[in-house]
């Protein structure tokens, strides 16, 4: 009789609204190999679960590694989550609801599989191999078209009965604010998303007071993406800049709270707008942080720029996984 194949590959694959990503880790989660593809969550949920397993065939092809190596799956989903039962209930920037995905995914590939939210596995990432690595409680902060936030306490994700927590974008910063698309006000999403900031940005624009972003890309706000408003700033256009400082603030104070709830060691910010301009946002949530939280609480803080980029969610939810097969009795 030939040797039991060695179950001692992982698989970590981010879910995103338009982009999706599987990478394959060895046992000493090296990447192995790594696949992207375009979501196309609008053909359906049926045809999304076909697409993320040709992907997963893909990735694990370049590292030359067969299903029967796999001993877990790790996915970091958007949107609403059953996270026991591995239930997507609803993603709506992808248009699914109610879909199996734990199941579906286990009876295909054969080995288990962790279904989480993606910001969680994110930070997951960043604190097993990035900026926030052995870190007793790691929060993280990814300002984009929302605001995700993610803890890793412990070593471990925290979260609620069913669902995941650290909902920060829905913390209300400015009580008589702008609507959220939650339909509350004054929620830190709805003052400093890069959506909010994108707008008022092209409104800058209009009114004259941003004309090299006008030069580079026009006002739609569409096109102001974060890059754009970065090269904005470092033309001159001190209206952007004080835009994307306000929003930055926001944040801070946002952040302020949670650190006198949890007591982080390390805030880990992420995400296009940090990466194009993570000086400007480490200075000012760092500042507002710091007025914010209790003095006994921040001394011993640091906030600090994600290291993974796109890698983080793919890499976090192959770790989590492993810690979830590992823990299992």
């Amino acid at each position: 009789m030939g040797d039991k194949v060695q179950r001692d590959h992982w698989v970590g694959f981010d879910l995103g609204g338009t982009k999706m990503q599987a990478t394959v880790y060895d046992a000493d989660f090296r990447s192995k190999g790594s696949k992207r593809a375009k979501t196309k969550g609008s053909e359906g949920a049926a045809a999304g679960v076909e697409r993320i397993l040709k992907l997963i065939d893909e990735a694990l092809s370049e590292a030359a590694v067969g299903r029967d190596r796999l001993g877990g799956l790790g996915i970091g989903c958007p949107g609403m989550l059953d996270l026991d039962r591995g239930i997507l209930h609803d993603a709506p920037n992808l248009g699914w609801k109610d879909l199996k995905l734990k199941d579906l995914l286990e009876k295909s590939l054969g080995c288990p599989a962790v279904v989480l939210n993606d910001v969680d596995a994110g930070v997951y990432g960043e604190y097993c191999f990035g900026a926030a690595r052995g870190a007793h409680c790691a929060v993280g902060v990814f300002p984009g078209t929302g605001i995700g936030g993610g803890c890793v306490y412990e070593g471990k994700i925290l979260r609620g009965r069913k669902s995941s927590c650290m909902e920060i974008g829905h913390v209300q910063v400015l009580p008589e604010g702008p609507l959220c698309g939650c339909g509350r006000r004054g929620c830190l999403e709805a003052v400093a998303s890069r959506l909010v900031i994108a707008s008022a940005a092209s409104a800058a624009g209009f009114r004259g007071q941003a004309p090299h972003l006008v030069e580079d890309v026009g006002t739609d706000v569409a096109a102001i993406r974060s890059g754009a408003l970065a090269r904005s700033i470092k033309a001159g256009d001190k209206a952007v800049e004080q835009i994307v400082r306000q929003a930055a603030k926001h944040i801070g104070v946002a952040v302020g709270n949670v650190v006198n709830l949890l007591a982080p060691d390390v805030v880990v910010l992420g995400g296009g707008l940090v990466e194009a301009m993570s000086d400007l946002f480490l200075e000012e949530v760092t500042k507002a942080a710091h007025k914010q939280g209790l003095a006994s609480m921040v001394e011993s803080l640091k906030i600090v720029a994600a290291k993974l980029g796109d890698d983080a969610t793919a890499a976090g939810a192959a770790a989590w996984v492993r810690h979830e097969v590992d823990s299992t009795p």
